[in-house]
């Protein structure tokens, strides 16, 4: 299970899944960005040997990933606007006294990819573009919101399969309804619901897929207690099924997720806190390398987090069990990632680790599985080059990232990765068997390194860029093809 990375624009990662088929276009430039890697490499060893990309900015400062939760009611005060360009679109009020008015803005994304050895070699090269528009309205009409975000999307530059998460045509990302009660003090109770983007805590079980081509929306009800110091949130959520083609994205008929998520906040800031929550999964083609099923899980879990403005913290346990193929299943997993600011310092590096431990089946031969399901997780789980996912997996990540510029931010991370069963298979992100468990007995998988450099070059524009390589262990070399990949990113973001 991955931890939430802190970064000076705090930002969420974005997800990234393996190609398996395409060209060797990209070759020649992802082999120049690999000899520029160790360039840089060596030249930041003076300030850690290894270090955790978290420079991949998805959004503007004050602008979030999923656009609802921002609130832009305050422009109605002529005092407190600023003359910012985009005031005008974030507050229009359709009434006298304000209490109609809409909120309106845009996301416009390009993000290159170009990959080496892909799978390690067993499948070809790739390269690609995904551009995408998301435009959103929101329409306040007292206590009841409407929502809506549609998406255009496309992938071009390569000649594989389409994936769900590479284009999905024009269709509609989000389209909700909201109606907000007051309670008592200044305690509040929301209902929702439509299709939205979802992400709870840090985004370990139920997140937004938000750095492929297209989002992982999700079609459902949410019911959002909010108090001074707590928010529950009950729901029933089921995946959205992107596909190739204009508005024939559909609700998933095989995945289906519920539960209650709680939050304790110890102050006023919100940066400090705990959370429990259980979540139910129904899924009806769930696989694993024990084989595949229908499997009913039940996931309990708890998470500590906090920032004092030097130190952050954020440790969580989960403990899952249920049925699996008519069998019991029982799994767990466990984490946590530390970091430390040196304010005061020039270049005001920020240092961390992260380390977790996700449960592999024991045996394959026995009726019970033992292998965590991480659900819908969060999307970049690793770095940009995130070819295994949260599933039968040990992982130790220690990070560096320095701010060359109150604008610009590097980073450099190292990761090493185990199996944490011998007899368990390795897994992507949204869950695909990568490579069986069973002709091995190597705990080892491999180690990464990778490179990121973020500059936010306006409030609304960020450009980003990433040079990752993956250089598989005994494990990867023991079950086939073990070449090391290299991948280059790049991307560009313009949101308001």
């Amino acid at each position: 299970m991955s931890m939430l990375a802190i970064t000076m624009l705090r930002v969420k990662r974005a997800r990234r899944l393996p190609s398996r088929d395409g060209g060797q276009r990209n070759s020649s430039l992802a082999n120049a960005g690999w000899r520029l890697m160790f360039v840089a490499a060596a030249a930041a060893i003076p300030f850690a040997a290894s270090a955790q990309v978290s420079t991949n900015v998805e959004r503007a400062p004050t602008l979030t990933i999923e656009r609802y939760s921002e609130d832009w009611s305050w422009l109605a005060d002529p005092a407190k606007r600023t003359g910012d360009w985009a005031e005008p679109f974030k507050y229009i009020p359709l009434n006298d006294d304000g209490s109609i008015y809409l909120t309106t803005g845009l996301e416009a994304r390009s993000r290159f990819e170009g990959y080496d050895n892909v799978n390690w070699g067993a499948s070809p090269n790739d390269s690609y573009v995904w551009n995408r528009l998301m435009p959103y309205a929101d329409l306040h009409v007292g206590n009841v919101r409407f929502f809506a975000m549609p998406i255009l999307s496309g992938i071009s530059g390569t000649d594989r399969p389409k994936g769900p998460a590479d284009a999905t045509g024009v269709d509609m990302l989000q389209a909700f309804v909201d109606v907000d009660f007051a309670l008592a003090g200044d305690d509040s109770l929301r209902l929702s619901a439509g299709r939205k983007l979802v992400s709870f805590g840090s985004g370990r079980f139920i997140d937004r897929r938000y750095g492929t081509g297209v989002p992982l929306p999700f079609d459902g009800f949410e019911a959002i207690y909010t108090g001074k110091t707590r928010q529950v949130t009950g729901f029933y959520l089921q995946p959205v099924d992107t596909r190739l083609g204009d508005f024939n994205d559909r609700r998933s008929r095989n995945k289906e997720v519920w539960g209650v998520y709680a939050t304790q906040w110890l102050d006023a800031t919100h940066l400090n806190g705990f959370d429990v929550y259980y979540i139910g999964l129904d899924d009806q083609n769930a696989v694993f390398d024990q084989g595949s099923g229908r499997q009913l899980a039940h996931t309990f879990g708890s998470r500590i987090f906090g920032d004092n403005g030097t130190w952050y913290w954020n440790v969580e346990a989960a403990y899952q069990r249920g049925t699996f193929a008519g069998h019991r299943s029982e799994a767990w997993g466990a984490g946590f990632e530390t970091r430390y600011r040196f304010r005061d310092t020039y270049l005001r590096p920020e240092v961390g680790l992260t380390a977790d431990v996700v449960s592999g089946d024991g045996d394959p031969n026995d009726a019970k599985l033992g292998t965590l399901n991480p659900l819908f997780p969060n999307g970049k789980y690793f770095g940009a080059l995130s070819p295994i996912g949260p599933r039968n997996l040990i992982h130790v990540r220690p990070s560096i990232t320095v701010y060359p510029h109150e604008n610009v931010a590097v980073s450099l991370t190292g990761v090493a990765y185990w199996r944490q069963s011998t007899h368990d298979g390795i897994y992507s992100i949204p869950g695909f068997l990568v490579r069986s468990g069973k002709d091995s007995d190597a705990r080892f998988i491999g180690k990464q390194i990778e490179l990121g450099v973020s500059w936010q070059a306006t409030p609304n524009l960020n450009v980003t860029g990433s040079l990752s390589a993956f250089q598989p262990g005994d494990f990867i070399r023991d079950t086939g093809s073990a070449q090391t990949i290299k991948m280059i990113g790049l991307q560009t973001t313009f949101r308001f």
